[in-house]
């Protein structure tokens, strides 16, 4: 039995040259990752005539501020389609978890007699879309949303794919004994839920979070289709307004000055680098509290059946 258990974990380990070999990809693929990140703050950080005769440069061959400053004097239109990003991702990410979470548990239930039919419904959105036009028109037209701020948190606020990963999870994760004992004692499905299945759930609450969270912070699409009340703006919509067309600054009145006058002075390509990064830092700053989680969750809910 020893010889037995030597000899398979004799086959478990990894040569030394082998994890040697792995650490090189590991940290090529890292070196990958960060230096775009780099290559793009040090653009932001460029001089725009410098830019204009050296071309991109890892290392700036002049610096400036000026892209940076031109965000700053902006600041109350930023700071206030910050505050309405910040607000849609809160908001939407706790629906989504609620939503996500409830439906994977009642499909991960193995009595449940609708079990098929619902597994059925949320596989086929997988698979199948409807389009922009019939979402354009459910939201806009059926359940009139436009100019609200639901309209830029329910029609991201459930995944299909979210949905599978706690289904896999509690599946494997809680056994029916628990929930057979939960009934005994007289707790209902809602209970057992919100007590018993959500508190040994942080794996999977994290990464279906992390997922909604990147998918709120991220998106300027939903705001491009339904949101015309400029109080509604969010941070990548009105970034990417600034980006692609400068008269949406020049004809607000927080700027105070002529469409020239910004033409003249905004700069342009460090000035798009400076917006990547004010949207890019944010988010990354929040991953490493939830990596632990994220990585556990995303592993047992989507390799485990």
């Amino acid at each position: 039995m020893a010889k037995q258990e030597e000899s398979g974990q004799s086959l478990n380990q990894i040569k030394k040259s082998t994890n040697v070999l792995f650490n090189i990809i590991f940290l090529i693929l890292a070196v990958m990752c960060v230096i775009p990140l780099l290559f793009v703050f040090s653009i932001s950080i460029t001089d725009e005539e410098a830019l204009r005769v050296s071309g991109y440069q890892l290392i700036p061959s002049a610096f400036s501020g000026s892209a940076y400053k031109f965000l700053w004097n902006e600041r109350t239109m930023i700071l206030r389609a910050a505050f309405m990003s910040i607000l849609v991702t809160v908001v939407g990410t706790i629906i989504a978890i609620a939503l996500d979470t409830s439906m994977g548990y009642v499909v991960s239930r193995r009595n449940f007699k609708l079990k098929k039919l619902y597994t059925w419904l949320i596989f086929i959105p997988m698979v199948f879309n409807g389009g922009m036009l019939a979402g354009y028109v459910v939201v806009n037209n059926i359940l009139g949303l436009s100019n609200t701020i639901w309209a830029l948190i329910l029609p991201l606020a459930c995944s299909s794919f979210s949905v599978t990963i706690c289904r896999t999870f509690f599946r494997t994760t809680v056994p029916d004994s628990i929930v057979e004992s939960a009934k005994i004692d007289g707790a209902g499905q809602f209970r057992i839920w919100t007590q018993i299945v959500m508190p040994i759930s942080k794996p999977v609450i994290a990464t279906i979070g992390m997922f909604a969270a990147f998918g709120y912070w991220n998106d300027w699409f939903q705001a491009s289709l339904y949101i015309q009340d400029k109080n509604l703006q969010t941070l990548q919509s009105l970034l990417n307004n600034i980006q692609k067309n400068i008269e949406y600054i020049a004809n607000n009145p927080y700027g105070g000055l002529s469409l020239q006058q910004y033409k003249s002075s905004m700069p342009t390509e460090s000035v798009r680098m400076a917006i990547a990064i004010v949207i890019i830092v944010p988010i990354a700053c929040t991953y490493p509290f939830f990596q632990k989680y994220f990585i556990s969750g995303l592993t047992i809910g989507s390799v485990k059946e």
